[in-house]
């Protein structure tokens, strides 16, 4: 038999726009003085806060797109009492799992539909044919598998140096042939990543 479907719940919020959350998620969110609240609750306390953290969508997709700077957002978010751990439950409860943080965002703030991390990867992958040499493409393919499998901390600058030991066995240095420089490596990597959050064309 097909597995019953999924309980929802539609939420309108103060910009007029429904979401819908899955009902049957068992999720305690906490809020900022830290008594449970529901999920809706939860988005309905996030929607009100975003604004203060981007003013539209393309200042989000700027954000997002900058290691550093989505670092400082989460961070930033976290002190409000929007941990990434909370973030990620609300990725489940909006049914975008396979999808990113910045999607969650995007979804509370702007109504915007969540999409796949594969679907990013491969439009990204699409865009950048173009822009880099074929070894360069090589490991950022090899980048873009790896945020498809695990997500978006994939692509914190902290994760450079394990993914090169993990695309050159450890040898490093194998890599500046093929990539450049520390610095060069290091401006690919960060670099690459706007392709994954711009607006589809």
């Amino acid at each position: 038999l097909p597995p019953p479907p999924v309980a929802k719940i539609r939420i309108k919020l103060a910009d007029g726009k429904e979401r819908t959350i899955q009902s049957m998620v068992a999720t305690t969110f906490w809020g900022v003085d830290g008594v449970p609240i529901s999920a809706a609750q939860f988005l309905e306390s996030l929607f009100g806060a975003l604004p203060a953290f981007f003013k539209d969508e393309d200042e989000l997709r700027a954000i997002w797109s900058v290691p550093d700077t989505r670092k400082a957002l989460m961070h930033r978010l976290e002190e409000k009492g929007f941990s990434r751990e909370a973030l990620g439950e609300m990725q489940k409860i909006i049914d975008a799992e396979k999808s990113d943080l910045f999607d969650v965002l995007a979804y509370v703030a702007f109504a915007l539909p969540p999409v796949l991390r594969e679907t990013r990867a491969a439009e990204a992958k699409a865009s950048i044919h173009s822009e880099f040499t074929d070894m360069q493409q090589a490991f950022l393919d090899f980048v873009l598998a790896q945020y498809v499998k695990e997500g978006v901390d994939e692509l914190d600058q902290e994760k450079l140096g394990p993914l090169l030991r993990l695309k050159y066995g450890n040898a490093i240095a194998d890599a500046v042939p093929d990539l450049g420089d520390a610095a060069e490596i290091r401006g690919l990597f960060i670099g690459f990543q706007k392709y994954l959050y711009r607006r589809a064309a």
